[in-house]
Order: structure tokens, then sequence, then C-alpha cells
């Protein structure tokens, strides 16, 4: 016998993981694998943090973020989505990462579910697991005829998979890796049945800067949510000021867990790293919100050149992205995504990440796919996606 969980013992490496750790750090290998633009973080944004430490700001700091940053955070979401954040909502717990935790150790116990829309990233399931709950990924729907095609969600089909488990629905908008965007509409009837049947909802709106339309930001839950709703928001640093590294995130969540938030957080982590709280004050800056419009061009002028590239292909094609900044790729005729991105970075020197990684390995609805970030140089990803046409020619 073991005092280990087996929830625990059971987790293994994800798919991206087992890929890019076969080729990280080849200089030979283009990485297009992970989620990040190859771009370092603004000079603005290192000056910063490093004013910081040279102002010997080392210390311990509030846990739920120093009050600065989430009186800009406020800012930021009022001024990108109207929706005024009173700042006991706020919390800047460290990683994004860890503000799905948290919210996730706010909401489940063992044998309780999470109903999760997917494709998605395989962090969110092994989050879920880790804290004891089932998660139960409703696809969204492929529909390869629309002009544009497009994915769309099937509402009936997720209130569908909800019971008197279910203690959180989980979105992701815009999407990773598909880069669908949730309609206001579509967040107005989830809130809804929400509501009326007591479960909670997890909005990933990390990549909300990075949409593909005439709006200047994804539509948001803050928007449409009251404070004491059951509504957790994440948000990230990491996407779009090109701050994977910093680790800082925030969460958006009821009025009502305003004390609690306070000991969860320093029962995590102490609250996030002082000196990169100043880097992170300095992102919301009007000098940041033009990064962000930057970030977007390139990610925009990507979308693009993955767009030229699939018209000349004959088995590879897309459901265009509305957001974020990757390249669902459906491959005609792949069977194992996996053992296909092994053998793209043995041979093809090029890094992808395997469809089978955001969803049940083995399901066919993704098995087909890969995905590529395409927030790059456009010469580097030029150079890998012609590496990738040509080993798909030659399957």
């Amino acid at each position: 016998m073991t005092p280990i969980r087996s929830d625990i013992l059971k987790l293994e490496q994800n798919g991206i993981a087992r890929v890019a750790y076969e080729g990280l750090g080849n200089p030979d290998v283009i990485p297009l694998w992970f989620g990040e633009t190859d771009l370092t973080t603004p000079r603005f944004i290192r000056d910063a943090a490093k004013r910081a430490l040279d102002d010997g700001k080392t210390f311990y700091v509030q846990a739920r973020g120093i009050t600065e940053l989430r009186e800009a955070i406020a800012a930021f979401h009022w001024r990108t989505v109207g929706a005024e954040i009173d700042l006991e909502r706020i919390t800047v717990p460290g990683a994004a990462t860890l503000a799905v935790v948290t919210a996730l150790q706010c909401l489940v116990s063992t044998g309780d579910n999470v109903v999760i829309v997917a494709p998605i990233w395989p962090f969110i399931v092994q989050a879920a697991h880790v804290a004891g709950a089932e998660a139960r990924l409703v696809m969204l729907r492929k529909d390869w005829s629309g002009s544009p095609s497009k994915w769309h969600l099937d509402i009936d089909r997720l209130f569908a998979a909800c019971d008197t488990r279910t203690k959180a629905i989980f979105i992701a908008s815009p999407g990773n890796p598909t880069g669908w965007v949730m309609q206001a509409e579509e967040q107005k009837a989830v809130l809804a049945f929400a509501r009326e049947r007591d479960i909670a909802i997890i909005s990933d709106e990390v990549y909300g800067s990075l949409v593909f339309g005439e709006a200047k930001h994804a539509p948001s839950f803050l928007a449409i949510a009251q404070p004491d709703d059951n509504v957790f928001v994440i948000n990230s640093f990491s996407k779009a000021w090109a701050m994977t590294g910093w680790r800082i995130g925030w969460l958006v969540h009821p009025i009502s867990l305003s004390t609690p938030m306070h000991v969860m957080a320093v029962t995590n982590n102490t609250g996030a790293t002082s000196f990169a709280q100043y880097g992170a004050l300095a992102a919301l800056s009007p000098e940041g919100d033009e990064f962000r419009a930057e970030m977007r061009a390139r990610c925009l002028a990507g979308r693009d050149i993955v767009e030229v590239f699939l018209e000349k292909q004959n088995r590879l094609r897309w459901l265009p992205p509305e957001g974020a900044f990757y390249g669902f790729l459906h491959v005609d005729g792949l069977k194992d995504s996996l053992a296909f991105a092994q053998q793209l970075v043995r041979q093809a020197k090029v890094g992808v990440a395997p469809g089978s990684a955001f969803g049940h390995e083995g399901d066919p609805e993704i098995e087909s796919f890969i995905r590529i970030c395409f927030a790059q140089d456009p010469v580097r990803l030029e150079a890998g996606l012609s590496r990738l046409g040509a080993a798909v020619s030659a399957l």
C-alpha cells in the first residue's frame, strides 16, 4: 500500500512535452510546439523589473499582488471590455496556471466533475485530475462546409454533459489550440444555465487581446457577470506581452472570496515574485497597449502565412482561427498524431504539438490534427512550414 493518491500515480507527461523534449535545445530544430512567440519581453518591461531589483524590491509583498498592479489590472479590464472590477475581486497568485489551480481548489472535491470545452490545452485536464475531479470533455463541432469554415460550440451538448456532480464549466476563448472565439450571446446563455444549476464558470481569457476581426478584444464573461456570480476569469501576461518566462497571471473571482483568497495565495505561493510584478505593472501602461497591438499584428501576419501555405497543400487544411496564435492543422489520413510529431522532430527537424494532447489519446476527432504556433519570425515560420509540407507529402 502507498499513501500517494492514485490520481497522482496515474499522471503522465502530456504529448507536447513528450515531443518537445526530444528536440528541445537542438539548434537544427525549428520549434513551433510551445505557446509562445520568439520575441523577447519588451525592453520597457524588463527595465521596470530591473529598476525594482535595484530599488531593493526583493522582500515579501501583499500575497494577492501589490496594490498598484491590481489597480492597473482593474483599469485594463475597464478599457478593454468595459467591466468595472472591484480590487477585492483581483488576485495575482503567480502564473496563470496557478490561477487555474486556485479556482479549482475553490470548487471541486474528490468525485466531482468539471465539464471542459475541448480541444483544450492538456494542463487543464491534468489540473482537474490533480484536484481529484473527473474531466468531462465536450468537443467543439467542426463545420468544414461553412463560409468560412469554423469551429463552433454545441451549447445543448455542453449543458447535457452537466449533472449533479458538476461543479464547474471550463471555457477557453480565444481557444488553445483551435483559435475558436466564444460569442457574447453564447456567454450569456452559459451564465444563465450556470446560475440556475449553481455551477461555476472558469473562463480562460489569456488570449483575449489576440483576435483577428474588427473587435480589439474577445467577448468576456467579466462584461456580463455580477460581482457575486460564481465566475472565475483567468488572465496572463505571458502571451500578449511576450512574458512566458515571468510566470505572472491573475484571477478575477467572486467578491465573497476576497478574504479566503488571501489565505489561498499565502498557502499556494506566498504571492507572485515581488520585482516581477513591477515588470507586469509596466506591461499595463500605454506603452504596453502599443506592444499588444504589435503582437496582434504579428499574429495576424503569421496566420496569413499559414493560410497561403495551406492553399498549396493537398493533405493539410484548417478551420481558420478567430483568435490566439495557433494553427490546428488537419492532416488527411493521419491516425497517430504523437508518432507523427515525434517523426517530424527526428527527421524533418520541425517541432509541432500532437493533436492527441488536446483531448483523449486515440480519439479520431483529434488524432488527425497537429498544432503549430505562428507568432514567429516570418522567415523561420515559412521554413518550418516548408519542412512540414515536405514531411506530409512523404507520408
